[in-house]
């Protein structure tokens, strides 16, 4: 196994079944956070904290639309079953303790969105010679960008003092999602011939 993407082609582009099935849990991922974002918007905004879900919704969903154009798909019939697992991987977990359900649901949005933007490093996979210019090695690059951006917003929020009473349930359900996120990511990786040692 190896610790990057590849064997690379002549042209220095990532083998295509890499790039689908890197591209499909990325787009589950995001596109899961996007909707969630989505339905936890309300109509009017009445906390500081609710104003950073929509520009979130929108960050989301600019990474899956650019997954979805840049990276070169080819038919993978294993796809259907492991996304079906990562699916129900991102559903809404219960958060014991909080009894306003508004909060509740943005603390799950949130460790579900820190796992997931410091958990998964896309562009720690591509090997030097990785063509620079080719549009799926831009675009990895590009989403950890935007995760070390979107990761600032969830650690304001998950240190803010509205959780102040609430810091040992926030801190066991982020350690929670981390664990899971980071067990997809080393399986999804290892389906495809990368080793990721020390993520667990």
């Amino acid at each position: 196994m190896s610790g990057f993407l590849g064997p690379l082609d002549s042209d220095g582009r990532i083998p295509p079944r890499q790039q689908t099935r890197v591209a499909a849990f990325l787009i589950s991922a995001h596109g899961a956070l996007a909707r969630q974002f989505a339905f936890t918007l309300p109509a009017r905004l009445d906390a500081a904290w609710q104003s950073e879900l929509n520009a979130q919704f929108y960050r989301e969903s600019e990474i899956v639309s650019l997954l979805l154009r840049a990276t070169s798909w080819v038919p993978d019939l294993s796809l259907g079953y492991m996304v079906a697992s990562w699916e129900a991987a991102w559903l809404p977990a219960p958060v014991e303790g909080i009894a306003d359900p508004r909060l509740a649901q943005a603390v799950h949005l949130a460790t579900l969105a820190h796992a997931v933007h410091a958990g998964i490093r896309p562009a720690a996979l591509l090997p030097v010679e990785a063509n620079a210019q080719d549009p799926f090695v831009m675009a990895l690059r590009r989403i950890e960008f935007e995760s070390g951006r979107l990761l600032q917003a969830q650690i304001l929020f998950l240190k803010s003092a509205d959780l102040a009473p609430h810091r040992d349930v926030v801190s066991a359900a982020l350690a929670q999602r981390h664990a899971g996120v980071r067990k997809l990511w080393r399986e999804l990786l290892g389906s495809i011939g990368i080793d990721a040692p020390g993520m667990e």
